[in-house]
């Protein structure tokens, strides 16, 4: 049974703000397995381990009633520092194409108009995360350690990048419509705003 807490909302030293604080804290550790010592086995254990804490830190947050204003603020920017940082990486390191380096921040700069106008309606600087964002960046962040490791001429390179492709692809499709969704609700509180 979930107790509401007092001002539980507005908590900053929680276990899932923790592992998220983590997470970004890895976002430039990981840069440097990539670009630096060019560390592929650490940069993937990072990879899957990031992936790992990002489902984990909301299964804490609902069980424990750890849920925080901070916290949602940190975990969506951390998910998107990730795949950012594994973009360029992967890009400027010739494992993915650039056009798939960019496209999926094309998909944010879309969205870049969409906090000022809740603000000006009075809902706050985001919409809340729906199941398809979710679901995309979860393809994403699952894509990424395979499309890395089927860079590598091993046994496991063709199944990884098969599995890697077609979730990177699933992402990027789910990516770009999540945020054609958020686009819609926009126009539908709009409306609402509109009506008398």
């Amino acid at each position: 049974m979930n107790v509401e807490v007092p001002g539980a909302e507005d908590r900053i030293w929680t276990v899932p703000n923790a592992l998220s604080l983590a997470r970004l804290l890895g976002v430039p550790a990981f840069l440097w397995l990539v670009l630096g010592p060019k560390a592929d086995g650490w940069a993937v254990a990072l990879l899957m381990l990031a992936g790992f804490s990002d489902w984990l830190d909301g299964k804490l947050a609902r069980a424990w009633n750890q849920t925080s204003k901070l916290g949602r603020l940190l975990d969506p920017l951390a998910d998107r520092l990730y795949i950012l940082a594994t973009l360029l990486g992967l890009a400027l390191r010739d494992i993915i194409p650039w056009w798939l380096a960019l496209i999926i921040p094309l998909r944010d700069v879309m969205l870049l108009g969409i906090p000022p106008i809740l603000r000006r309606l009075g809902y706050g600087p985001a919409l809340p995360v729906h199941f398809m964002g979710k679901a995309a960046t979860a393809n994403l962040l699952y894509s990424f350690p395979l499309l890395f490791l089927a860079h590598h001429d091993a046994w496991y390179g063709d199944p990884a990048r098969i599995v890697g492709w077609s979730l990177a692809i699933w992402g990027v499709g789910l990516y770009w419509w999540s945020g054609v969704l958020y686009w819609v609700q926009v126009r539908q509180l709009l409306k609402g705003a509109k009506t008398p």
